[in-house]
This record gives C-alpha cells, structure tokens and sequence, in this order.
C-alpha cells in the first residue's frame, strides 16, 4: 500500500497546478469572483454525501478497512449543509423560479459535476475494501488542495465580511488532512498494509481513473468561472456604455 499512497501523493503535486488554483491565488481578481466556480460544483458537492452513505458506507462487513472507512464517511456526509449555509453568505443564494432552478442543475454547464459523481458511485459500487479507500484517499488528497485554496480567499472575505465561511474556510479545511482519516495510528497501518502485485496494479490504476475524473471536474469548475466572469464584466460595460449614452 505504501507505493500507491505515494503515487497518490506525487499525483496530488500535479494536481495542485491546476488553472482553477492558480485563479483563486490571483489577489488581482475580486474575492468573490475567486469562488464563482461554487455554483457549478453543486451537483457534485451534494451528491457526495450520498456517495458516503450507499457507495463507501458498509455497516455489515467486519473487514478491518471498511470499519475504517465507514468511520470516515459518517464524518464527511455532511459538509453540504455547511456548503448551502456558504451560498447565501457569498450572494449566489438568488431567487430562481424551481424550473429555472431544475435546468441549471441539469444544464450542459453542470454537466461534467453530474458525470462525475455518477462515475464515482460507479466506481465505489460493490467494490472491495481496497479499493474504496483508494477511491477515497484521491478524493481527500484532491478535497484537501481544493480546501487550501478556499480557504485562503474565504479568509480575504471574512475580513471584509465579517461572516464566518463553514464550508470554504478554515473550519472544513481542517478537517480535510488529505487523507481517510487523520489518525497517526491509522495511517501507519495503512501504509504497512501489504498488497499482492495485482492488488497494487489494480489499485494504482484506479487511482489514476480517479485522478482524471477530478482534474476534468476542476477544469469544468474553472471554465465555468471564467465564463460567468466574462459575462459580468459584459454587463458592467453594457451599463457602464448605457450611462455616458444617457448623459
């Protein structure tokens, strides 16, 4: 298990590059405009919770690394209240009619949060032990990057603010360590845990699979603020236009 959690590390470098990172480091950007990615990842963040109930979560099976994981799971089923509490503080909580509200859920700029989490479930479904933890140790490394970047521009705002950002601030940052669990203990036995050569094979090919599904989220989440971003800056200069042609 020690070489796929080391690849799982080298691969958490790479993804940290990512254009989306480098956009919420920018403090030339608005802060606000920093998060305008988060309605987007909506589909995502929301059915993550029941990814942890029906797909990871196992309360049948004694195996030692399942007990593990559904300790983990009844700890980060919940985080989409402290997201929905976040989107009224951040402004995007804005009235929409339920059908308005049902396309943009469904609508191709959500698409990929959707495909996404479709295909994790896909993955986690009836898998062994092993390899949800896989799963779930690239999600927590992954989470932990998206976090540490949030959380830097969620503190920004809280001084501007005054409000206290639950979901992208501090407050979930620590508890996303990165890994399954943050126990010292815990993380020892899974690095010792010794794999067959197929085992190792399967499980870092997995790993990669789940690499790819949350890079090409995180780019969707990019395109996304990029797009709206433009689009506000539009509607600035189209009032801005309308102004001076009114005086």
């Amino acid at each position: 298990m020690k070489e796929v959690l080391a690849f799982i590390d080298a691969k958490k470098q790479e993804f940290a590059q990512l254009p989306l990172f480098k956009f919420m480091q920018d403090t030339s950007i608005d802060t606000i405009t920093r998060l305008a990615w988060s309605p987007c990842a909506t589909p995502f963040i929301m059915g993550f919770g029941e990814l942890n109930k029906y797909a990871f979560r196992d309360l049948t099976s004694n195996d030692p690394i399942q007990i593990i994981i559904n300790k983990h799971t009844e700890e980060d089923d919940h985080h989409w209240l402290w997201f929905l509490s976040d989107m009224e503080k951040l402004g995007f909580d804005c009235s929409l009619k339920f059908s308005d509200t049902v396309k943009f859920l469904w609508d191709e700029e959500t698409q990929v949060p959707r495909w996404v989490i479709h295909q994790l479930f896909f993955y986690a479904w009836k898998s062994d032990p092993l390899h949800k933890l896989v799963i779930i140790e690239v999600l927590e490394s992954t989470g932990n990057i998206v976090f540490a970047n949030a959380a830097k521009v969620a503190q920004e705002l809280q001084s501007l603010t005054g409000d206290k950002y639950l979901y992208f601030g501090g407050f979930h940052l620590a508890v996303e360590t990165g890994h399954t669990t943050g126990t010292d203990n815990i993380e020892t036995s899974l690095q010792s845990l010794e794999l067959t050569p197929l085992q190792s094979q399967s499980a870092l090919e997995l790993a990669e699979k789940i690499f790819a599904l949350i890079t090409e989220l995180v780019n969707a989440l990019f395109q996304y603020a990029i797009t709206h971003n433009q689009q506000l800056e539009l509607k600035q200069i189209s009032r801005m236009n309308n102004t001076v042609s009114a005086a």
